[in-house]
């Protein structure tokens, strides 16, 4: 088997095994020791999210759109193994959903987290695509972190700290959940700190831009995102605004750009 391969694969497995190793102590805390889900899930989210990023400075292997699309597909399949059929007949498969199941959520716990990370993955193909015009697809870090980071710890800091609450909407229900102003804005400082660690890779005018956009509108999305579908709408606005920064770059610097063949297009249909 190509080593490539065979460590995208390493990986994957971990991932499995650390999301039901993981989940199942968690969800053992939740039931013997009534610790609140909303901190259980976000101890996984984290887990799940730095440990890929961890083994691949161990494990190399080529990031493609197969790659990507394939690991959004076997998590959603490996997170369906906690559906109601299996759960029902599996103790163990039961005590880890305990990690994830906030009571809020049910019955669409799984089908909030699965179509969510489905989307997740939808967004962020075309705009790694659109960055590759550019040769600049290391930049989608920025978004990544935002999502995974940011958003990871808007609830647990909402939930501990947050004072100043608004009303939010969730996708197949007509209740109404709610999110704090505190916890939006670890979504606005994480993307400030993203932007600033990437910006060996911005020109000043890229970090300038960066910094006046990308941190307002990752954290309007969030606030404006559906309860627990936050992840696609976090990555659609990271995304584009990252995407509208590298534009006006090289719009303004006088480079190839996505948009030039349009623009000329209508400068010259306009005589």
């Amino acid at each position: 088997m190509d080593e490539f391969l065979s460590n995208f694969l390493i990986i994957e497995f971990c991932k499995f095994f650390a999301l039901y190793g993981c989940g199942y102590l968690l969800g053992l805390w939740v039931m013997k020791k009534n610790v609140k889900v909303n901190y259980t899930r976000k101890i996984l989210h984290f887990i799940i999210f730095f440990l890929p990023i961890f083994m691949t400075t161990q494990l190399t292997f080529q990031h493609n759109m197969a790659t990507l699309l394939i690991s959004g597909f076997i998590f959603v399949g490996t997170v369906l193994l906690m559906s109601e059929p299996i759960r029902s007949r599996s103790r163990f498969f039961a005590t880890a959903f305990a990690a994830i199941d906030r009571p809020e959520d049910r019955p669409y716990t799984l089908t909030w987290l699965s179509t969510q990370t489905l989307a997740t993955y939808l967004v962020l193909i075309p705009v790694i695509i659109a960055l590759s015009y550019y040769d600049r697809v290391n930049l989608i870090f920025i978004t990544i972190l935002i999502a995974g980071v940011g958003d990871g710890l808007a609830e647990p800091v909402g939930v501990r700290f947050g004072k100043h609450k608004y009303a939010t909407r969730a996708l197949f229900s007509q209740n109404r959940y709610t999110r704090s102003i505190e916890g939006s804005l670890c979504v606005f400082v994480v993307g400030a700190l993203a932007i600033i660690l990437m910006s060996g890779k911005m020109s000043s005018l890229e970090l300038m831009l960066a910094l006046a956009l990308i941190p307002i509108t990752t954290t309007l999305a969030e606030a404006w995102s559906p309860h627990t579908w936050d992840s696609p709408f976090i990555s659609l606005a990271g995304g584009v605004s990252t995407l509208v920064v590298v534009e006006a770059s090289a719009f303004i610097n006088d480079r190839p750009s996505l948009t030039q063949p349009l623009i000329s297009m209508l400068a010259g249909s306009s005589f």
